[in-house]
């Protein structure tokens, strides 16, 4: 069921838990207009939340300031993905879908993310309902392999399932054309085409490719695939801890590399020097970043990258907006300060793909 915050269907029409969903979503459109939690304390009952999104709020807040940025149009829509109800309680799976006008200096963009909240309500015999709790989902802090220490050891799976609401799927290998045609007819230098990479990742950030296998944390997944769409040769060896490279799935096989699919992986790989495949140089400042390259985040600040995302536009001041994919975001800010994943401690590695391979 879809719900839009000031738009659609009034919660005048709606009952129960529904329309104190529809409420919620209404005032969280507001709270993000105003960057201010206040619109949300009639009725979310949370404390915790409520002081986690009030933080979040106050460093966007700032962070605009900043950038001389103002929001002229803010839109939230809302999907229900999961419902568990009984009579007097709900606990409610919501994906947010967020569309920001801004401007800054008088050049103008569209910044676009979507959001998953678990949310529990409860309900009187008068009919009225309050949301008792929220449980915001930081996927990208959910990294689906385990360390990758200086490239030498193998991961420690998490054999997690596919993202919720995909049906299970065989899907074909992807034919990376370096390794069956002969070595005589290959091209021996491949140009990296960035406005490739930005197109194909403008067209898939909020939806899989099914091509490819689609991964419950799917960021490393979309960079690497826009990579490849924009020309990054894969390196295959056929072994899961080397190389960049992936195949699809194949009689229940799993046939990528760790660094195709692994934040930290990826990280490590673009860090190592090499002469030939997929290069990169690690920058200082993201004002060195082109379009198509390349920023991984690393939120506790110890050494353990957990998400990725590719640089697709620039701001007035040139700085980066950058798309992602686990959770899906277009033309976001570079440094994750509106995330509840962001804290304090958060280190960035930031690489500029090479031109040529």
């Amino acid at each position: 069921m879809p719900l839009t915050s000031g738009k659609s269907r009034s919660s005048d029409r709606l009952q129960g838990w529904k329309a104190a969903v529809h409420e919620y979503v209404k005032q969280v459109n507001q709270s993000e207009i105003e960057l201010d939690v206040e619109p949300l304390k009639r009725l979310v009952q949370d404390r915790d939340h409520l002081s986690r999104y009030g933080w979040k709020l106050d460093r966007l807040r700032e962070r605009e300031r900043q950038r001389c940025v103002w929001a002229s149009r803010n839109e939230t829509k809302a999907q229900l993905m999961r419902v568990h109800e009984s009579t007097h309680e709900a606990t409610v799976l919501l994906r947010l879908d967020q569309r920001r006008s801004l401007d800054q200096f008088g050049h103008g963009y569209v910044e676009e993310r979507s959001e998953y909240e678990r949310l529990w309500l409860q309900g009187d015999r008068g009919g009225e309902w309050e949301i008792s709790r929220i449980e915001p989902m930081v996927l990208e802090r959910r990294p689906r392999f385990g360390s990758y220490p200086g490239g030498t050891a193998t991961y420690e799976e998490e054999r997690g399932q596919r993202r919720s609401g995909f049906t299970e799927m065989r899907t074909r290998p992807f034919v990376n054309y370096d390794i069956v045609l002969p070595l005589a007819i290959r091209n021996t230098v491949h140009r990296y085409r960035r406005d490739r990479a930005v197109a194909y990742a403008d067209t898939w950030w909020n939806k899989g490719n099914p091509e490819y296998e689609e991964f419950e944390v799917n960021c490393t997944n979309y960079v690497s695939q826009c990579l490849f769409a924009g020309g990054a040769p894969m390196n295959y060896t056929g072994r899961r801890e080397s190389g960049w490279w992936y195949k699809g799935r194949d009689g229940g096989m799993e046939w990528w590399s760790y660094s195709w699919a692994v934040s930290n992986a990826l990280q490590t790989l673009l860090a190592t020097p090499r002469r030939e495949g997929l290069r990169a140089a690690l920058v200082d400042r993201p004002e060195q970043l082109e379009l198509g390259d390349v920023i991984l985040y690393d939120w506790n600040g110890d050494g353990r990258y957990q998400h990725s995302t590719i640089v697709t536009a620039f701001d007035a001041d040139r700085m980066p907006l950058v798309n992602a994919n686990t959770v899906p975001s277009r033309h976001r800010y570079w440094d994750y300060r509106d995330s509840y994943a962001w804290t304090e401690a958060t280190r960035y590695s930031m690489f500029h793909i090479a031109d040529e391979f």
